[in-house]
């Protein structure tokens, strides 16, 4: 990983070692039933699975922007963002992204891209309407440290597993194959592909949801050590968060799916199960922000 000046963090670095590890051996777990029960068809497996595999880290950011309408734009079409991208980027030392606006009235923020030379990073039409200069690079630093620590191609990557596994569940389950009480075997591979799928997507949605939390705490950490400004970062969250009791519940739904790749989740419900929640909460994120600051003042 190129070197920047956002702060680097061991915890994410580990967590994120982590869940690759789980996430592969999964994998590895997957394709082997796979191979075991059809064995037939063992090259024809490793093959779809490899391919897949490739497919996904290779062109997962550009289906994930293109999914959430984000598109590209110039310094000359958006000069404030280009600007404020620019003076980050100086600042981090890091290369300039591709930048990007979703038309959206849900004020919000990503980051795609495999690495630092690939990445894009997006901010909502309602983001750019809602948001003072001061926040508006806050929400920026903390989606360019998403690229500096690469952990957005880690979840790209750890999430592939989990939705492939739901395909496969939902083939098994919608198919009807091994229905037929004459072929006792199909019906067997079936139940056991199913049921092993469907664990595999449970623990990788598990594994998923908790480096999803806390690479958003590290993500506002490094923005607010960064720009020097946590309570700008604060004031983003505290009016982001409100604005979104605003927008139409049809508005929300469209933009939950791709709840782990934005800066605020679309829904945040004190409700919620913290367990499937992919962001930490508000009170959460808030008080690291006012510790950093009170951090910041001393020294």
């Amino acid at each position: 990983m190129a070197q920047t000046r956002f702060a680097p963090d061991r915890g994410l670095t580990s967590r994120m070692v982590t869940t690759m590890f789980f996430i592969g051996l999964l994998y590895v777990v997957v394709v082997g039933v796979l191979v075991v029960l059809l064995k037939g068809a063992w090259v024809v497996i490793m093959l779809l699975a490899g391919g897949l595999f490739i497919a996904q880290f290779w062109f997962s950011d550009r289906i994930a922007a293109f999914s959430m309408g984000a598109r590209e734009v110039t310094p000359e079409q958006a000069p404030e963002l280009h600007g404020a991208v620019d003076r980050l980027c100086a600042l981090a030392d890091m290369p300039k992204p591709r930048v990007a606006i979703a038309e959206s009235d849900v004020p919000n923020a990503f980051a795609t891209g495999r690495n630092q030379k690939n990445a894009m990073v997006c901010a909502t039409t309602g983001l750019l309407r809602r948001l003072e200069p001061e926040e508006l690079e806050g929400v920026l630093a903390h989606e360019l440290s998403h690229v500096a620590h690469r952990d957005v191609v880690v979840m790209t990557i750890a999430s592939f597993l989990g939705v492939l596994a739901g395909i496969i569940t939902r083939a098994a389950l919608w198919s009807g194959v091994g229905r037929d009480n004459r072929d006792q075997n199909a019906a067997i591979a079936v139940l056991i592909v199913t049921a092993v799928s469907a664990v595999v997507y449970a623990i990788s949605f598990l594994l998923t949801r908790l480096l999803s939390r806390y690479r958003e705490l590290s993500a506002d950490r490094a923005a607010a050590i960064l720009t020097g400004r946590p309570s700008a970062l604060a004031s983003a969250l505290t009016k982001v968060t409100g604005q979104m009791a605003r927008i139409p519940t049809r508005d929300l739904r469209k933009a939950e799916p791709f709840n782990a790749f934005y800066f605020a989740p679309a829904f945040n419900k004190e409700s919620f199960n913290r367990l499937l929640s992919s962001h930490p909460t508000l009170e959460q994120r808030l008080d690291q922000l006012g510790r950093i600051s009170a951090q910041l003042g001393r020294s």
